[in-house]
């Protein structure tokens, strides 16, 4: 996008957070580009995402996601977090950029977040001014990546891991982490029970964990994972 033209251009952005407080600031925030018509929807959870998503398809579309990576998972369990949300929004709109927001200071997350979710941005929210918030915007519409410092720190830790966790092993910690026993998770994911168990296994393996899920899952809690 030319930021030198004084033709004033649109810009569909869909904000996912479930704090409307930040919302309203990154809104604010934004708000000085003079040269943008920033027509943006908010969602407070999964499902408000998805059903924004599936509508903007059908009408304008969407430029740009703002998503907060810790957000309620929609009631069916399955979208259980902003990477879910991340992965569905590049599906639907291949060209919108991706501005990935968190709280999330883990060094074993954020390698799983970078090498897993689709972005062109990640933000740690402790770490997101006014200033970075411009200067990552800027820098999307550029179409270039952008970390906050906590980000570009973090990321030479990471080299030195060499695993991620997808999709579907997430959601199995998530339905875990929620009371589901193992053998009732076929009813969540659609994979058989043998299969489930062999990911399990190979999910204790990354963890280093020898035990039941309670270990399984207290380690992934250490982690920052669930």
């Amino acid at each position: 996008m030319n930021q030198s033209s004084t033709m004033e251009h649109t810009l569909n952005i869909l904000m996912i957070d479930d704090h409307p407080t930040i919302i309203e600031g990154y809104k604010k925030i934004l708000s000085y580009h003079k040269n943008l018509d920033l027509q943006i929807l908010i969602a407070k959870d999964c499902d408000e995402a998805i059903d924004q998503i599936n509508r903007a398809k059908l009408t304008t579309g969407f430029d740009m996601f703002f998503v907060d990576i810790q957000i309620p998972a929609s009631k069916d369990g399955r979208f259980t977090s902003g990477e879910d949300l991340a992965i569905y929004a590049k599906e639907k709109f291949p060209n919108a950029k991706i501005v990935i927001l968190t709280m999330i200071d883990s060094v074993d997350r954020l390698h799983n977040i970078i090498n897993t979710v689709p972005h062109d941005c990640i933000l740690i929210k402790s770490d997101t001014t006014a200033k970075v918030l411009r200067l990552a915007f800027e820098a999307v519409l550029n179409d270039k990546e952008y970390y906050s410092q906590t980000v570009k720190q973090l990321k030479n830790k990471i080299i030195k891991n060499n695993y991620v966790l997808d999709e579907i092993d997430m959601k199995i910690l998530h339905h875990l982490s929620k009371g589901v026993k193992t053998k009732n998770l076929t009813h969540h994911i659609d994979l058989s029970l043998s299969a489930i168990e062999k990911r399990k296994k190979n999910i204790k393996l990354v963890f280093d964990v020898d035990g039941d899920s309670e270990l399984l899952l207290l380690e992934a809690k250490n982690r920052g994972f669930i």
